[in-house]
């Protein structure tokens, strides 16, 4: 037995399982609680690209001034949030008060491996018709 080769064998199947590996990111999304209906979507599409690439979503409601002194208006927002993301996530923690912000969590139903490969076939596939179309132009 080559104990160079078994090392280097060894060092290969490591490196190829840290690429294989998919790790979990967070990603943050600040509100307010007197945030415009435009303003809103732009957020929610935020939220839903990330749960859709994989990534578990942080939402943020920030209070300033008096508005601490209404935090049912926050959970009503993130409730609202919640479910218009239903079909993409799940929440992960529930909505609870941390100072002068309110925190959530928002999990996607897919992992991030599965969102990967699903973007991968979806390349392929445009990759395969815009190259059927370069044949029949031609």
């Amino acid at each position: 037995m080559d104990y160079g080769k078994f090392k280097y064998e060894s060092a290969m199947k490591a490196r190829e399982a840290r690429r294989n590996q998919a790790h979990t990111i967070i990603k943050e999304i600040k509100l307010r609680p007197k945030i415009d209906p435009h303003d809103y979507e732009t957020k929610k599409g935020h939220v839903v690209r990330f749960l859709k690439a994989g990534d578990k979503v942080k939402v943020t409601i920030m209070f300033r001034g008096r508005e601490q002194s209404r935090p049912e208006l926050g959970s009503r927002l993130l409730r609202r949030l919640a479910e218009d993301v239903t079909e993409l996530g799940f929440v992960e923690s529930q909505p609870k008060q941390d100072g002068r912000n309110m925190i959530m969590v928002i999990g996607p139903h897919k992992k991030k491996a599965e969102a990967k490969a699903e973007k991968a076939a979806a390349k392929a596939r445009r990759d395969d018709d815009t190259a059927t179309e370069a044949v029949d132009e031609g």
